[in-house]
C-alpha cells in the first residue's frame, strides 16, 4: 500500500476467507485522465480490462479530496455494469471530511452506500456482509492460505516502488520500474543463511537517477534499508537487498 494515488499497476487479487467463503478482491490501476504516455495507456486499459467480469463492484472514495475528472471517468465506466454495486466512503475518522458530501450525493447510483475507516477498521464488516449476500456460490479459486496472487518477484517489486514513492515524496515521476534479476539463498562470511535479492530501478531520465541515487548514494541506501526491514519481518529471516539504477526510456517494455 501507498499514501500516492494511482500508483498501483497491476489489477492484484486479494484473498479474503471466511466462514462463509472466499472473496477474490481486484485492486485495479487508477484512471489517468490524460494520455500522458504509453505507460499511462498501458495502465488505462489495464483498469477498464480489470472491471469486466466482476460479480460486485467496490467504489472507495477519499473523501478529503473532491470528484474530480478522473473520478468521472471511473464514474462513467462502472456506470453501465449489470452488477451490484457499492460506495464505501473511506475515511471518516478524519474530523469533517471536507467532500464527504459530494460523495453522499452518489448514493442514488449505487445498490450500497457504506461509511467506513480502513485505518480504524470500522464498517469494514458491513461491507464484507454485503459481498457475501451478492457474490455468486461457487468453488474457492485459490487456497485458503493466499492474502493475494502475486508472486515473489512481483510482490518484492512492488515493496520497492513504493520505498522509492514514499522515500522521494514528490520528486520522483510515476514512470519508474522495478525488475528483480535474482532472488537466491546464499551463505554470508559467517556462513549463516541470508536472502540475497538484486533489482534494478529503470528510469528514462539522467537526471531522475540522479535523484533516485541521491548525494553520495544516501537515498538509494535509504531505500534499500526499507525494503531489507520489511522483508526480515515478513519472511523472518536476514535479507541482502542490492539496488541499482539504470536509465532505459523503453523499460515499460520489459516490465508492463
Amino acid at each position: 500500500m501507498s499514501p500516492k494515488p494511482q500508483t498501483t499497476r497491476h489489477a492484484i487479487h486479494g484473498v479474503l476467507n471466511d466462514d462463509r467463503g472466499q472473496i477474490v478482491f481486484v485492486d485495479t490501476p487508477g484512471i489517468f485522465e490524460k494520455s500522458q504516455n504509453a505507460i499511462t495507456d498501458i495502465l488505462n486499459k489495464r483498469a477498464r480490462e480489470a472491471v469486466e467480469g466482476v460479480d460486485v463492484l467496490v467504489y472507495v472514495a477519499d473523501p478529503s479530496r473532491p470528484i474530480g475528472n478522473e473520478e468521472k471517468i471511473v464514474l462513467r465506466l462502472i456506470e453501465p455494469l449489470k452488477v451490484k454495486k457499492i460506495l464505501v466512503i473511506n475515511k471518516i475518522d478524519l474530523y469533517e471530511p471536507p467532500y464527504i458530501e459530494e460523495f453522499r450525493a452518489l448514493a442514488p447510483r449505487f445498490d450500497q452506500v457504506v461509511e467506513s475507516s480502513a485505518l480504524h477498521n470500522n464498517n469494514l464488516q458491513v461491507i464484507t456482509d454485503f459481498l457475501f449476500e451478492n457474490l455468486p456460490e461457487g468453488e474457492p479459486p485459490y487456497p485458503d492460505s493466499s492474502p493475494n496472487t502475486m508472486d515473489q518477484k512481483q510482490w518484492i517489486s512492488e515493496l520497492i516502488r513504493e520505498k522509492i514513492f514514499i522515500q522521494l515524496h514528490q520528486e520522483i515521476p510515476y514512470s519508474t520500474g522495478v525488475e528483480i534479476l535474482e532472488i537466491e539463498e546464499r551463505k554470508d562470511n559467517k556462513n549463516k543463511p541470508i536472502l540475497f535479492i538484486e533489482a534494478n530501478i529503470l528510469t528514462n531520465d539522467k537526471r531522475h537517477k540522479g535523484i533516485i541515487i541521491g548525494k553520495g548514494g544516501q537515498k538509494i541506501k535509504e531505500i534499500g534499508q526499507a525494503v531489507r526491514k520489511e522483508l526480515e519481518l515478513s519472511f523472518n529471516r536476514r535479507v541482502f537487498v542490492k539496488l541499482e539504477v539504470e536509465i532505459d526510456e523503453h523499460w515499460h517494455e520489459r516490465l508492463l
